[in-house]
């Protein structure tokens, strides 16, 4: 089971006070089979460790000079100041969170001076040094703390930041690192918010929207961005830039781009920027030393005796895997032996271990493979130890900070019985901090950095251990010392390690003392990745310096991926007419790489018509890849409606039409409007002088394929869209919603009706609602609400009794309501007056029967398939559009029971549906998958997906309640549920 602050995304759990209500609570004592169990003083802890061959653990602090720590920071003299929450998990309101400072004054390792400074926070989950004090993050706040007479308490206490999201205390903003580019990187994590800067004690303008996206702090500005990422508890960067997050089950993932790229063409719309790189999978094994708890042991007794409901723990995996990665961290110091540098850190809470993976790169991302086989890093017998974060230290060793809790546990999963017996805040006055080192090491004594010229900063660049190379770095952006800039630019050519040389280019470019000499000779650097950032850092100087717009461009043929595809980035700054030829090469031979192509994309908001026509006259065949590329760029040209790109167009089309027709029409249709498009025509015409006889034909083909049913389901598919280029063909698209056709062939027959406005549209659908499964019905929904008239003869439908309201989601109906004209908000109004509402809680008792059925599997498994499999999967059968249910069925029969039938009860940001009103009168629904600054990609059932550019969308809508339906009574009796119960908890 998982620490909920570091177990992202798990799904919230209620189990009714059943027993109390009964009056027998009282009738079970457990308190001779529950005792204590006691905690291990600080040294003994330290002998419960297993740390892997080559290594030692010591202990840096402990209680009573810190307790609870969760986030930690060091300053430039190497004191340590440290978050303790201690109002985890129930206790937000006491106010009880603190930032402690630790000093170790004979600088032996050991922290022995404590000092508070600064208490009464709410929630504290992140802390970093800038400008002489600490950033903290308290949501919904961000603090700045600063000491001004020297006691070690903060006299300076002002909010900078507000507005993140703390209505899940399992996703709260956290982990605040430096970046290269000279500011403080921190992760959103999934509650999400709107957040404003504060001056003088007052928000200031509208805020940024940061669903899905993390941020990054200029503290010169003391300005906001937002940045990809979007994951929940953890984040770390590499030598290079390259960021990593974890998210829930998804234990090691990579950032694959900086979303400010994206904002400058909003007709791209990129892949998921967090992308899984473990290779033994997201929720891979995990070898725990330490046992499990005695009320566990009592809880699976009193379920197998059916006394309490829920499954018998170990009848499938209670344990064993990532349930809640957290804190991810790259290790980048010197005390370790040096082919572990590099390696990938993350902690399991519940299962009181630390992970670890060796980064193996493939092309521009990385492979995360396991290194200890059958057992972990460090691992723990003490089920008191709780690492929830770790930090690279300036004596060159690995940080941990350990939580150090009795019990990690939803209170609401445990029976009264049992919880009347445990402290749920014990520990509260405990925590410890550790160090992780290599058996040979020895400790350096601490740099006080403070106290250095700058120069002696630049020489720091060079250093081993990352953090007194980037404290260095900081340091040089806070003071803005212009005495550094020769020292900086002898160490671009001259220094000794290409960190160093990175380095010393961003921090030119923080005093903006980066000229085009010294960019031009960091591009002919030998190591790629100081070439790779020197293109990056190029862009603001490509305007004013054709030579370095032409050395950056000659970089098209480098040897190294990642320096090619900042190349592909970087480009965009180039005129249209010099950066055509290297991003078509760039194509040719990074173009099958979504990432690339995308990349490639962002960098022609102008001249997507001059790529295009290139690209349209290559002699070698085409990858699936470029043919994206070339589709997607043919959508942005229809979009555009450039002169200059029509033209372009025009003039290759011809050729194109001879070397590869089939591509030739796929194009035509991704530029086009609709099917009377003026621009249709007119491409079309410049082939063979009568366009609407060459698109005819082109419906002709897509026709004959959509109704062949032999031909493959893919191919049936793909053709569809082409079906709107005539008009509405009623009969032909009642045969196309017959229920014996596939239901991937109605799902793409529904999605192409949504283009149709006419009241015929909407009549069809009508008559086809009761034979449609529920799936299918929300895409008829999406239909009905894109059409004029469709939601009137919805309503009109339900009055007259063609449609129950029952086969209703009156939770999608209550949204349009903003969305119609006020008679029809009306009419909607009297229609959720007139419903019933149904009590969830009386539902959820009423099935408390089925709990004590004895359910059967293979019942269960149809029930699964017919009603859950749309957003959920188990055992390969399903799509994992939801929750995990692997996690979910170790919580028990009844908390399943719950969440299946008041889904809405507490539902975790991330599975929030979404109702999107696009421009050209689509209503799509969904949960928000993927956010960009140019795009959203909203995730539906059967594991379907849409993305949306910004640029298209009207209005974006919460729905407030979960993807999934609220009245799954209507369709699985007791008797159902008990089997599909019995199924879900015999699954491994």
């Amino acid at each position: 089971m998982s620490f909920s602050l570091f177990a992202c995304g798990r799904i919230a759990i209620v189990i009714f006070p059943l027993f109390a209500a009964c009056g027998f609570a009282e009738e079970f004592d457990f308190s001779d089979q529950l005792p204590r169990i006691a905690p291990r003083e600080p040294a003994e802890a330290l002998q419960t460790m297993q740390v892997a061959p080559g290594f030692r653990v010591e202990q840096a602090a402990c209680e009573p000079n810190v307790v609870d720590p969760v986030a930690m920071a060091f300053d430039e003299d190497g004191r340590l100041f440290v978050i303790e929450m201690r109002g985890y998990s129930e206790d937000d309101g006491q106010i009880l969170g603190r930032v402690r400072l630790l000093e170790d004054l004979n600088d032996d390792g050991v922290y022995e001076k404590s000092t508070v400074f600064a208490d009464h926070l709410s929630w504290p989950t992140a802390i970093t040094c800038a400008r002489g004090g600490v950033i903290v993050g308290a949501a919904p706040d961000i603090f700045f703390l600063k000491d001004d007479n020297g006691d070690g308490v903060a006299d300076q206490r002002r909010v900078v930041f507000t507005g993140f999201g703390k209505t899940n205390v399992q996703g709260l903003l956290n982990t605040f690192k430096w970046g290269l580019d000279n500011r403080i990187h921190g992760a959103t994590s999934s509650s999400g918010g709107v957040v404003k800067p504060v001056v003088d004690g007052e928000p200031q303008g509208d805020g940024i929207n940061l669903r899905g996206r993390d941020f990054a702090i200029d503290t010169g500005a003391m300005t906001m961005t937002p940045t990809s990422g979007g994951a929940q508890h953890g984040m770390s960067f590499n030598d290079w830039g390259d960021k990593f997050v974890c998210s829930n089950s998804d234990h090691l993932q990579q950032v694959m781009y900086e979303d400010s790229y994206y904002s400058r063409n909003p007709y791209v719309a990129p892949p998921a920027s967090r992308q899984s790189i473990a290779a033994d999978g997201p929720q891979a094994d995990v070898y725990r030393t330490s046992p499990v708890e005695d009320w566990r042991v009592i809880r699976t007794k009193l379920r197998a005796e059916k006394i309490v409901p829920g499954v018998v723990e170990g009848g499938g995996r209670p344990a064993g895997y990532f349930t809640g990665a957290t804190g991810v961290t790259i290790f980048r110091g010197n005390g370790w032996p040096a082919q572990f540098q590099g390696n990938a850190i993350v902690g399991d809470v519940g299962s009181n271990l630390i992970h670890r993976k060796q980064l193996n790169s493939q092309g521009i991302a990385y492979s995360g493979t396991r290194i200890d086989e059958k057992s972990e890093f460090l691992s723990s017998s003490d089920i008191w130890f709780r690492p929830v974060q770790f930090a690279n230290a300036p004596d060159g060793s690995l940080y941990i900070a350990d939580m150090y809790r009795e019990v990690i546990e939803h209170p609401k999963s445990l029976p009264p019985m049992i919880k009347q017996h445990l402290d749920l805040t014990s520990g509260r006055d405990r925590g410890r901090i550790y160090r992780i080192v290599g058996d040979t090491y020895e400790r350096p004594p601490t740099l006080k950095l403070s106290e250095m010229s700058a120069a002696e900063l630049v020489e720091l660049l060079d250093d081993p251990i990352s953090w007194r190379r980037e404290t260095a770095a900081r340091l040089l952006y806070e003071q803005s010392d212009r005495s550094a800039v020769s020292a900086l630019i002898s160490q671009v050519t001259k220094g000794a390690t290409p960190q160093g040389r990175v380095l010393a280019l961003y921090a030119l470019a923080g005093l903006d003392s980066l000229d085009a000499a010294t960019v031009s000779s960091a591009l002919g650097d030998p190591h790629p990745r100081v070439r790779q950032h020197a293109v990056r850092l190029s862009e603001p100087l490509l305007r004013n310096s054709p030579a370095l717009r032409q050395k950056v461009a000659a970089l098209v043929s480098d040897s190294d991926p990642h320096v090619r595809y900042q190349l592909a980035f970087t480009l965009g700054e180039l005129p249209v007419s010099e950066k055509q030829t290297p991003l078509a090469e760039l194509v040719q031979t990074d173009g099958a790489n979504p990432y690339f192509a995308a990349a490639i994309q962002s960098s022609v908001a102008a001249g997507a018509g001059s790529l295009l026509a290139e690209l349209m006259t290559k002699s070698d065949p085409l990858s699936s890849g470029e043919t994206k590329l070339i589709l997607a760029l043919a959508k942005q040209v229809g979009k555009q409606q450039r002169k200059e790109d029509v033209a372009a167009i025009l003039a290759a089309l011809p050729q194109l039409n001879q070397t590869n027709a089939p591509l030739t029409s796929q194009l035509i249709q991704q530029m086009a409007a609709g099917g009377d498009s003026t621009l249709a025509t007119q491409l079309a015409a410049s082939l063979d002088g009568n366009g609407a006889s060459m698109l005819s034909r082109m419906y002709d083909q897509a026709l004959a394929v959509v109704v062949d049913n032999k031909a493959p389901i893919d191919k049936r598919v793909a053709a569809m869209p082409t079906l709107r280029f005539r008009p509405f063909d009623a009969d032909l698209f009642a045969d196309l919603l017959e229920p014996s056709q596939p239901l991937l062939l109605q799902q793409a027959a529904l999605q192409t009706l949504a283009y149709f406005k006419s009241a015929e549209v909407a009549d069809l659908v009508i008559a086809r609602w009761s034979a449609m499964s529920p799936a299918l019905r929300q895409s008829a929904f999406q239909v009905l609400a894109a059409n004029p008239t469709g939601i009137t003869q919805l309503l009109n439908a339900v009055q007259a009794e063609q449609i129950r309201t029952a086969d209703l989601d009156l939770t999608m109906l209550q949204t349009m309501k903003s969305l119609v004209s006020d008679k029809l908000a009306l009419r909607i109004d009297a229609l959720l007056k007139s419903e019933t509402k149904s009590d969830r809680d009386a539902i959820v008792q009423a099935y408390r029967g089925a709990l004590q059925i004895s359910g059967d599997a293979t019942r269960g498994e149809a029930v699964f398939l017919k009603n859950c499999a749309s957003c959920h999967q188990m055992n390969g059968k399903g799509h994992p559009i939801g929750p995990n249910l692997a996690a979910m069925k170790n919580r028990g029969a009844e908390a399943i029971l719950v969440n299946v039938l008041n889904p809405n009860l507490e539902v975790n940001p991330q599975y929030l549906s979404y109702v999107c009103l696009t421009n050209d009168g689509r209503a799509l629904t969904g949960i928000i998958a993927n956010e960009t600054a140019t795009s959203i990609t909203l995730l539906q059932g059967e594991n379907k997906s849409e993305t949306i550019l910004r640029i298209d969308i009207d209005q974006l809508r919460s729905t407030g309640a979960s993807l999934m339906p609220q009245d799954l009574e209507k369709q699985i009796d007791p008797h159902a549920m008990a089997d599909l119960l019995r199924y879900l908890l015999d699954q491994n």
